[in-house]
């Protein structure tokens, strides 16, 4: 396994839409440990490829706790522990509710800003096999990262959902981001 550097904001690959993985093979392997030994000796608890400069639909997580609910949909069994887990090719089939809760984000050190959730998600993937499965998460953390590190492979980040403009302006000055931000508004999820 080998850390990789992750890029910081500004970086144009942060705001690309990433290609779907095709190929289920020993370099996505070789991706995927990467990706977990980088996220790991960051202290983050999860990590989108864009991160790593690596344009493909795959994110690592490992929230380190049992969520409140975990449903695998194919077995309809409550799954107590989940992670660490590989999501390759996630898609958000269902989403219902919001919350908003402090994100922080590793390609934004030392930045932290109430983002705008769903409070439940559906979402369909791959796992490391190609082998299509789904996943329930609701009201946790792992609910919250899915859907952060899913916004990553889409282009999207933690920034762009706020709700609080104001309160994000002044926090990435603070951070050393200067007033680079000026989303029109806050996004309301849904």
């Amino acid at each position: 396994m080998t850390k990789q550097q992750i890029v910081q904001y500004g970086d144009p690959g942060l705001r690309k839409v990433t290609s779907r993985v095709l190929k289920f093979d020993k370099s996505l392997r070789k991706l995927i440990e990467d990706m977990f030994e980088t996220m790991y000796a960051s202290d983050g608890v999860g990590l989108a490829a864009p991160q790593i400069s690596v344009s493909k639909r795959v994110l690592v997580l490992d929230v380190d706790y049992p969520s409140k609910r975990y449903i695998d949909e194919q077995t309809k069994k409550e799954v107590p522990s989940y992670t660490p887990i590989v999501l390759i090719n996630p898609v958000l089939i269902h989403k219902e509710g919001q919350i908003i809760s402090k994100e922080g984000c590793l390609s934004f050190p030392n930045v932290v800003i109430d983002v705008i959730r769903f409070k439940k998600i559906i979402v369909r993937y791959q796992d490391l096999l190609g082998k299509e499965r789904k996943l329930t998460a609701e009201d946790d953390l792992l609910c919250r990262c899915i859907q952060h590190e899913i916004d990553h492979l889409d282009g999207k980040l933690f920034v762009d959902k706020t709700a609080d403009e104001v309160q994000m302006k002044k926090i990435l000055e603070e951070a050393g981001f200067g007033n680079i931000i000026s989303p029109a508004s806050p996004i309301m999820i849904g």
